[in-house]
């Protein structure tokens, strides 16, 4: 396997060793990482409760994101299937070769936190980036993350299916537009939240808990 192609936890011992990795990283949490996090409004309670970390010793395949912060993709235990990489270096990063996240080698789109699914109640809340449903639920909004419209599959639908109302929040950009479009168009229950100010993190950091309260009830009048 090469450095390219991180390891996918597609069998119980790889999953395990994920597990392991997201153990490792998540106690090797750097004070850049942190800064980073709470430059984008995230607290110490949801990076730990997202299981938040930097590859310092990287697992097998993971070599080339030495520095990165880590996301876990959580099940409703709290177990991580999957992981994404976001590069926190501050430089344009198809320069250098690599996207600003990278995923796991040939992993299936998944939904980002489910643990959500099981917490809310009749309502629940989708954005298009894991940080944004980071910033939904430590809000009290509980959220789930598709990253991007063309991630959005059938088999989502059906994990959305049992809640009375679907709030999609997708950016103030023509691929949020789309986002709203297709997850408004594929579930009856779902209407987008009209976001003008810049993304949810982008809300939360200008207007605060408050700023995102507001645009769900100006959307529910």
């Amino acid at each position: 396997m090469s450095e390219r192609e991180p390891l996918r936890p597609s069998s119980d011992s790889q999953r395990a060793a994920l597990n392991e990795a997201v153990n490792r990283y998540q106690a090797a949490l750097t004070s850049d990482a942190a800064a980073f996090l709470l430059r984008r409004g995230i607290s110490r309670e949801t990076a730990a409760t997202n299981r938040l970390g930097v590859v310092a010793d990287p697992a097998p395949g993971h070599g080339n994101y030495v520095g990165w912060l880590t996301i876990p993709y959580l099940r409703h235990d709290g177990q991580a299937i999957s992981m994404r990489f976001r590069c926190i270096t501050d430089h344009e990063h198809r320069e250098f070769g690599h996207g600003k996240y990278m995923g796991l080698f040939e992993e299936p789109t998944r939904v980002f936190y489910v643990p959500a699914i099981h917490q809310a109640g009749d309502e629940i809340h989708v954005a298009e980036g894991e940080f944004d449903a980071m910033i939904l639920n430590q809000v009290g909004l509980p959220a789930v993350a598709i990253p991007g419209v063309e991630n959005f599959k059938s088999h989502h639908r059906r994990m959305l299916a049992g809640f009375s109302r679907i709030y999609v929040w997708g950016d103030p950009d023509d691929a949020g537009a789309k986002f709203v479009a297709r997850l408004s168009k594929a579930m009856r229950q779902a209407q987008g939240v009209q976001l003008s100010t810049g993304d949810v993190t982008e809300t939360y950091l200008a207007e605060g808990k408050q700023g995102l309260y507001t645009l769900i009830e100006r959307g529910s009048e």
